[in-house]
């Protein structure tokens, strides 16, 4: 047998009419050309056997189209923050109690944490918020990766979203109550310079480390597909009215405004998986 008609795994290209084939498609798998043909399409004419009583031992390999090993698990939103604050609040409880025996517990029960270490608690919070959102919209054209680290550095990418309109590069940002604004400085006769300004704080740095990561990733990809960063902020306060916004070439926006874009149409789909796959294996879960 040299054919096999199945339901693809990922999406494929009939070699026959160069039509485009779906993820979960039903398709014809050729052996003999390992590439994948329209259902519609004819079968091309088989050259004759000349031995019909002892059939030539066949070595199967899979078309990138019909591999069967499952996607790259997307990781765990949050876990490398999560992991420093508990190391911080567990090391500042071995101190306290080394220093203070009997009253150890009771100190720690009347104190806060200081906010260097309750900050990786936040942060977590909203990495874990927003990744839940994000995991909801994931399907087969739309593939996620969380907590992503990046080599040679400490540093992380909170959430990439991998869709058929291009790799969204995603940070998240929880500011309980504050708002997020755009300031721009200059004009007609000085150098036009956006900022990003978050209550009463100038939080430019922000935009400066989405704009290393989505260099990062584009560097990864080529010209694979196109590369968009965000900055996320949740739990913010939002207008009613608007609130979105673009700081130099960084969506600036909030969860339920940004899920929406991981559903819109895209001319990528047939790049998803193997795109998934390169970043999921160049930026291992932090």
């Amino acid at each position: 047998m040299t054919e096999k008609r199945m339901r693809l795994r990922y999406a494929g290209r009939c070699r026959l009419c160069g039509t485009t084939l779906e993820a979960r498609t039903e398709a014809v798998y050729e052996r003999s050309t390992k590439t994948v043909r329209c259902v519609a399409c004819p079968s091309p004419p088989q050259a004759p056997s000349h031995d019909l009583d002892v059939a030539d031992p066949v070595v199967e390999t899979l078309s990138p189209a019909m591999e069967a090993e499952p996607a790259p698990a997307p990781g765990t939103a949050g876990a490398s923050a999560r992991r420093e604050f508990e190391r911080r609040q567990a090391r500042r409880e071995e101190r306290i109690r080394t220093k203070h025996p009997r009253l150890g517990g009771l100190i720690l029960a009347l104190s806060d944490d200081p906010q260097s270490t309750t900050a990786w608690n936040s942060g977590a919070l909203g990495e874990e918020r927003l990744g839940h959102g994000l995991d909801g919209c994931a399907s087969d054209t739309v593939r996620l990766l969380h907590d992503r680290r990046i080599p040679g550095t400490r540093a992380n990418i909170d959430h990439l979203a991998i869709t058929p309109a291009g790799v969204l590069v995603i940070d998240a940002k929880r500011y309980v109550g504050q708002r997020p604004a755009l300031v721009v400085e200059g004009g007609l006769l000085r150098p036009r310079i956006e900022k990003l300004k978050v209550g009463a704080r100038d939080q430019t740095k922000l935009v400066d480390g989405v704009l290393k990561q989505v260099e990062l990733v584009a560097g990864l990809l080529g010209d694979a597909l196109p590369v968009q960063g965000c900055l996320c902020f949740i739990e913010a306060d939002w207008p009613l009215i608007g609130g979105a916004f673009t700081v130099r070439g960084v969506d600036v926006l909030w969860p339920k405004k940004l899920y929406p874009r991981l559903a819109a149409a895209g001319p990528f789909d047939a790049s998803v998986a193997e795109a998934h796959a390169l970043l999921a294996a160049a930026l291992p879960p932090a």
